[in-house]
């Protein structure tokens, strides 16, 4: 039985709407489509080759479970790679899976099933660095941020980890305009609380945020305080040979220096909400939150921009 509908899964060489080209910064995309509570387009640009990033919108029930109770409602995920696209893949394959594992288990939708399917996902590819580590071990510094949003039951669930960002268009009431509203906590070392944070979490270490040409850096190294994957700065056994030197730390560690638990928040739609925006930072790098949102909500049916993104209308 068929208990999951994918609203759009790309598969290598084609893209649907249109031809895929090396001159065209959008690799893929899909203008509008409908999903269990609305409607969706989405669209990936290539920053890096190969493409490090992956992306999924999965609608129909949430759980495992063939009970027509079983919750039902729309799962996004924006999967911002770096280092290689492993870890991306393997999220894009199995974090869904997890949550509707874990919403079978303890009966719907929750932040306690978000929070464990992120760290079954975690766990998993962690096994599967240690499996790989011997033959290919440039794995363990592969790592990818990981934005998702669940619609289910008029309730919004939205979990980061790393620093790409969702936001809500909403209808301020009486004055009928367009406001923009984050949806999401990002982790970047750039962000004053985020170093503070890693200063409280590893008051030992002096080093654990450097300065880098103009940039703050996790151990002079990775931008991004949370992620999935980045074993090389999460276990200890990783730090030496064979993986390269430009990944090998000075001083051991004897606790994780990144971490994999998201933060989540979840958020009660209302009429005035009209629609979601995910995306990586290389949208919010270039564009702000309010650009975006006038973007969307003037040209709702025509919206381009050179990142990968995705938009919820319901």
């Amino acid at each position: 039985m068929k208990i999951i509908s994918n609203c759009w899964k790309p598969s290598m060489g084609s893209r649907e709407g249109g031809s895929v080209s090396r001159t065209d910064p959008v690799i893929w995309h899909k203008d509008l489509g409908r999903h269990d509570v609305g409607e969706f387009s989405i669209a990936v640009a290539q920053a890096n080759d190969p493409l490090e990033d992956g992306s999924q919108i999965e609608s129909g029930p949430l759980s495992w479970s063939e009970a027509t109770s079983a919750p039902r409602g729309t799962f996004v995920g924006v999967y911002d790679g770096h280092g290689g696209p492993q870890t991306s893949e393997f999220v894009t394959e199995h974090l869904f899976c997890n949550l509707k594992r874990f919403a079978s288990e303890l009966g719907g939708m929750s932040e306690e099933v978000i929070g464990k399917a992120f760290s079954a996902t975690e766990d998993g590819f962690m096994s599967l660095v240690r499996h790989r580590w011997l033959n290919k071990p440039q794995i363990a510094s592969v790592g990818s941020c990981c934005l998702v949003g669940i619609i289910s039951d008029g309730m919004l669930y939205v979990a980061n980890a790393g620093d790409s960002r969702v936001v809500l268009g909403r209808i301020e009431r009486g004055i009928k305009q367009i406001s923009a509203v984050q949806m999401s906590v990002e982790h970047n070392a750039n962000i004053a609380s985020v170093r503070e944070e890693l200063h409280l979490l590893h008051p030992n270490d002096p080093q654990i945020v450097v300065l880098k040409d103009t940039v703050w850096r996790v151990k002079g190294i990775i931008q991004v305080s949370r992620s999935i994957g980045d074993a090389f700065l999460k276990c200890a056994e990783f730090q030496r040979e064979p993986l390269l030197p430009r990944f090998r730390l000075s001083e051991p560690f004897e606790k994780p220096i990144l971490s994999a638990e998201p933060s989540i928040m979840a958020h009660r739609l209302s009429p005035e909400d009209q629609f979601l925006i995910f995306a990586s930072d290389g949208l919010w790098e270039n564009l702000s939150n309010e650009e975006v949102v006038n973007m969307i909500h003037n040209s709702p049916r025509s919206v381009r921009c050179l990142s990968s993104f995705g938009i919820l209308k319901y």
